[in-house]
């Protein structure tokens, strides 16, 4: 299986999947059983970003991470956005175990200011937004420097999704290649 499961406990990262609880854009649970996955490409970059984000005294905080192809139709069918949400008629690069979606926490574990929440679907989300405080606008050149610096590509509109390099290059999977589905 191309996939991994991801452990808070042995990367030192918080996992606290958005679409596993109703505190997400649908107002519902997306996932029956949450659980963070990424395809194996992606441990070695998500470790050098681990590593460089502790070097400043910060870890992350993870959203989201693969995200089966099933779940894409659901947020699809609810915000069909194509400026935040890819169609899953030509799939995203969470369903392909390609990308993940975080923050950076402080020592204490409080998230940095980011200018916004997660998923706030605005322009205020973008990349280079300056309508946020400086202070925002720090914390997120700082995540998007780490992230780069690791080996991870960004998504300009934004500021939380990181994924592979030609991404699109892996599949599309289903709920069905997990062990325990995380869907319905």
């Amino acid at each position: 299986m191309p996939l991994v499961p991801l452990s808070a406990t042995q990367l030192s990262v918080e996992i606290a999947l958005a679409y596993g609880g109703a505190d997400n854009f649908t107002g519902r649970p997306v996932y029956a059983r949450p659980a963070a996955w990424l395809h194996g490409d992606a441990l070695a970059p998500l470790g050098r970003a681990i590593a460089l984000a502790a070097v400043q005294g910060l870890s992350f905080r993870i959203f989201d991470a693969f995200r089966p192809q099933e779940a894409q139709w659901v947020l699809w069918a609810h915000t069909p956005d194509p400026e935040f949400l890819a169609d899953p008629r030509r799939g995203s690069a969470h369903s392909r175990g390609a990308a993940i979606d975080l923050t950076l926490m402080d020592g204490n574990g409080n998230d940095l200011p980011m200018g916004t929440a997660y998923d706030a679907f605005t322009a205020r989300s973008h990349h280079g937004n300056t309508a946020i405080s400086a202070e925002a606008q720090r914390n997120r050149h700082l995540l998007l420097g780490i992230m780069t610096a690791a080996g991870w590509d960004f998504y300009p509109s934004e500021w939380w999704h990181y994924q592979l390099f030609a991404a699109d290059g892996y599949p599309l999977l289903s709920d069905s290649i997990l062990p325990v589905p995380m869907m319905r």
